[in-house]
């Protein structure tokens, strides 16, 4: 059954490696959620009990392939409705998280339907992440954490973390944008379009993925 606390939950450990690949612990899950490690651990026994996630104690916890397929769906919806509150309603893309994580748990699917088509069925969304297809597909190029691009790596800006809506701001103001191009000159400085460097704001380079 549809429960936005599971969804929650399954969200977190989607996100957890979908930009690097060292799974989940209840630990990490518990701080990313803001929640006592015993209140996780309780409702990480009962999404195994689902077959939603996979789990052995003092081990991390992945997605099986039903749990898999359901976070993919939640997330679907969720970047859909942020593309289209910046697209159709004016939103900045440090304004769209809180109202999605609203509206994905009250939307139809006809109307969720009706959002894509009318996006031209989108493939990311404003911070570049994936949107997963109907099918929970989803299709990105290689991709590197700006902090791990060596001096001289030039790439362009595939995805920024939506986690800090202040980062966002900043970036915005530096004009770090997805789909430009950078030129990394230095710890914490980039070429912005073959512009000259300009220093990023701090947490940026653990913020930011580019190609690879």
């Amino acid at each position: 059954m549809p429960s936005p606390a599971v969804d929650d939950y399954l969200k977190a450990i989607y996100h957890h490696t979908e930009w690097q690949t060292a799974p989940i612990t209840p630990s990490q899950l518990a701080a990313n959620l803001g929640l006592a490690p015993s209140t996780v651990t309780e409702m990480v026994r009962k999404l195994a009990a689902q077959d939603l996630v996979s789990h052995r104690p003092y081990g991390p916890v992945t997605l099986t392939g039903t749990g898999r397929l359901r976070a993919a769906s939640v997330i679907r919806r969720h970047r859909l409705i942020e593309t289209w509150l910046v697209r159709e309603f004016g939103y900045a893309w440090h304004e769209v998280h809180d109202e999605a994580e609203v509206l994905e748990h009250t939307i139809s699917d006809r109307l969720l339907a009706g959002i894509s088509a009318r996006l031209g069925d989108p493939r990311f969304d404003p911070h570049g992440d994936a949107i997963p297809d109907a099918a929970g597909e989803v299709h990105r190029e290689p991709f590197v954490l700006l902090a791990d691009a060596p001096v001289g790596h030039l790439g362009r800006i595939l995805r920024v973390s939506d986690r800090d809506p202040a980062l966002l701001r900043a970036l915005e103001e530096a004009g770090l944008d997805v789909g430009h191009s950078v030129t990394v000159t230095g710890r914490g400085a980039v070429a912005i379009d073959a512009a000259e460097p300009v220093a990023l704001p701090d947490g940026a380079v653990s913020a930011v993925w580019i190609t690879a």
